[in-house]
């Protein structure tokens, strides 16, 4: 009998690096520090580690699943390469002039984030093609050659090139790299009409040049990646995950990077959106807090919201606006500074403010001993009991108490003239009500309310806090699946090859043109299913079509899902039934009266997913007993309690912990709250709620 092959997934966070071996559903993994200046070597300390563990040598893996922060770390941290923008002439100012909106309204001294390309790299071009795609400036060939002529003397390693509606009439944009290639063949080139081809240019602007800016470093990454795991004996197919929720491959990520930007946090969103399907949840909230971020995701009926923008690096207290806009298909979620190594202080106002700044890998929290002397939020867990500091992360980093409570005091302490157990409750209850706030304000903007969800919490840093953020929020219910310390490089090995192909093409209902649809919707089709093909030649592939639409007057539009007989009907009646429904469950009630008019169109082409096992949740049947216990902090209470400790492996389906506990495992540990029980699932999960003698904490906070 053939044995089963392994699969592994490999995620690069700002400070740990997860990598998990699947086989035959036996999973076993590691999390290693990040490296930042060269992160193939955690991920390859990581292998070793788990082929030592599963007893397999690096040749026997069939296929490795990729995400990493590279490309989002390179943004934020703007140590991409030296890189040029081409546009048309009247239009360089744009990625600078941003959309005029004000992410502080009333602040007189706001100061707008730095474009990502400096006015002095930005060149253009006599030309001018029309919003419906026609040539009203032709370019002229001797114009681009006295630029590349500029580029050359320049010495750019990379050219974004976003032209007025090239989206339309890609003709211009492709002359143009066409001619500066023929001169300069190492030159790298992104082009606007291939990376996002879609309406509004400064976010289509800021897409290109985010993707140009980064695609040198990610090719020469993937390249070292890929040699130094042949070198090991991986000589396997690589993959990434990409924003969108999907896997590409290797090529496809080199050339469109800026498409990998959220590929970690969609992998922790299609974890949880499994682990939904098995418990038949259809509204869940996915909570992923790691080292440097939380992430927070709604899934509907088993599936992760989507959109086609989203922002990333944003400069003032992560707040929507104050970031470089990224139009490409994207899980979309809230993303805010609040992880285990973000970094707490006293403002001028003396308030505890926590991130967005972090401590990453290097130095890492004061705990670590590495030289890091600013508290974290690690460090706060650390002293209210939360974190063993002999058995942090499976014994492989041993914490310092000494040192959190040095850090704690100095920077939080005695600004505000509290002890350190105080200064670290405050640090920890300030971080938690951040994100809880988050998850409220991204409910409110979807329509949702939260006191129906049930929160599946994931990532090393999430099951300490999760209890917590379920207090606040009034959410009943909580999952802490399997392997949470490392969930979103097991989404990873869970997600299909898919793609999503974007396209902005104009159209009033009151004018529709179902021979023009038809035309449109075949071509995404046909990109999509070329880029899914690139990674998988055999499976069968499925469709769906996506109108993005709005009354006439709007500013922004709603996704419309598309069946197969809307994109082939004859006419507008089922398209604008569609959307009329899609409106009046966002909003209420539709608008009488006013022409409805569509401004883009996608296609995603996937191939299928595995079928879920359901799971029948398990009821408490006896009471799990330790001779272990640790003083842990109840931050209702205000107080150190005696909480017992349970190895998570000990527990079988039905055993119940009553908080207050603590229920440890090599990657993560999970807070059991006074007034919570934890049922251990037949499917590894533990899944928390309030007990029947009550919550004995606040429902909100």
């Amino acid at each position: 009998m053939e044995e089963a092959t392994a699969r592994l997934g490999v995620d690069i966070g700002g400070t740990f690096t997860d990598v998990v071996l699947e086989r035959g559903g036996e999973v076993c993994s590691a999390k290693v520090l990040t490296t930042p200046s060269a992160p193939e070597n955690a991920i390859l300390e990581g292998l070793g580690e788990v082929l030592s563990k599963a007893g397999l040598s690096a040749g026997d893996i069939s296929v490795i699943i990729h995400g990493t922060t590279l490309a989002t770390n390179a943004l934020i941290e703007r140590r991409g390469a030296k890189t040029a923008l081409i546009t048309t002439q009247g239009f360089r100012d744009v990625i600078e002039m941003r959309s005029e909106s004000r992410f502080e309204q009333y602040d007189l001294n706001l100061v707008l984030p730095e474009p990502l390309i400096a006015r002095a790299h930005r060149y253009t071009l006599p030309e001018r093609i029309g919003a419906q795609g026609q040539v009203l400036k032709p370019l002229d060939p001797s114009d681009i050659e006295r630029l590349t002529d500029e580029i050359e003397r320049g010495g750019y390693d990379s050219v974004a090139i976003g032209l007025i509606h090239a989206y339309m009439n890609p003709a211009h944009e492709e002359m143009v790299r066409e001619i500066l290639l023929a001169r300069l063949p190492a030159l790298s080139v992104s082009v606007s009409s291939e990376v996002s081809p879609q309406m509004r240019e400064f976010e289509r602007f800021n897409t290109v040049c985010a993707n140009a800016y980064v695609k040198p470093l990610m090719k020469s990454y993937l390249d070292r990646l890929v040699s130094r795991l042949g070198e090991m004996g991986a000589d396997c197919p690589v993959f990434m995950m990409h924003s969108g929720g999907g896997i590409i491959s290797l090529e496809s990520a080199s050339e469109f990077p800026v498409r990998l930007v959220e590929s970690g946090p969609a992998g922790g969103a299609i974890f949880a959106a499994d682990i939904a399907a098995r418990y038949g949840i259809d509204s869940a909230l996915s909570f992923d807090m790691g080292g440097t971020t939380a992430k927070i995701c709604l899934i509907k009926d088993q599936t992760p919201k989507t959109s086609t923008t989203f922002e990333v690096a944003r400069t003032t207290r992560f707040k929507k606006g104050s970031g470089m806009p990224i139009s490409i298909p994207v899980i979309e979620m809230v993303e805010i500074g609040a992880g285990g190594g973000s970094l707490a202080h006293v403002d001028s106002l003396q308030q505890i403010r926590v991130g967005p700044e972090s401590a990453g890998s290097e130095p890492g929290p004061a705990c670590y001993r590495q030289g890091g002397e600013r508290p974290a939020v690690t460090d706060a867990d650390l002293l209210l009991g939360r974190l063993d500091p002999e058995n942090f992360a499976g014994g492989s980093i041993r914490l310092s108490g000494e040192c959190s409570a040095a850090a704690v005091k100095q920077h939080v302490g005695m600004a505000l003239e509290l002890n350190e157990t105080t200064a670290a409750f405050g640090i920890s209850e300030v971080v938690d009500e951040n994100m809880a706030n988050a998850a409220r304000v991204h409910a409110v903007e979807n329509g949702e309310d939260l006191s129906g969800y049930s929160m599946i919490a994931f990532g090393g840093a999430a099951p300490l806090h999760a209890g917590r953020l379920c207090e606040k929020l009034g959410i009943e219910r909580l999952l802490v699946p399997p392997g949470a310390g490392v969930g979103s490089a097991i989404g990873f090995l869970r997600a299909p090859f898919s793609f999503e192909a974007t396209r902005s093409s104009y159209m009033r209902l009151s004018a529709y043109d179902p021979e023009a649809v038809r035309r449109l919707l075949d071509e995404l089709v046909q990109e999509a299913e070329a880029f899914v093909r690139s990674c998988d030649t055999d499976s069968p592939l499925t469709l769906e079509r996506k109108a993005y639409m709005r009354f006439v007057g709007q500013g922004w539009e709603i996704p419309v899902s598309l069946s197969e007989a809307d994109a082939q009907a004859a006419d507008s009646s089922a398209v604008s039934a569609r959307f009329e429904s899609a409106y009046r469950a966002l909003f209420g009630r539709t608008v009488e009266g006013l022409d409805v008019e569509i401004t883009s169109w996608s296609v995603r082409v996937s191939t299928p997913v595995p079928p879920v096992m359901p799971v029948e949740a398990v009821p408490a049947q006896r009471e799990a007993v330790s001779d272990q216990q640790r003083a842990l902090f109840d931050p209702v209470g205000q107080r150190f309690d005696e909480a017992q400790v349970i190895q998570r492996s000990a527990l079988e389906p039905g055993v119940a912990v009553t908080g207050p506990a603590v229920i440890v495992e090599s990657e993560t540990s999970i807070i059991v709250p006074p007034g919570f029980q934890a049922v251990m699932q037949t499917d590894g999960c533990v899944m928390l709620g309030r007990n029947a003698t009550g919550s004995g904490s606040e429902a909100t906070t």
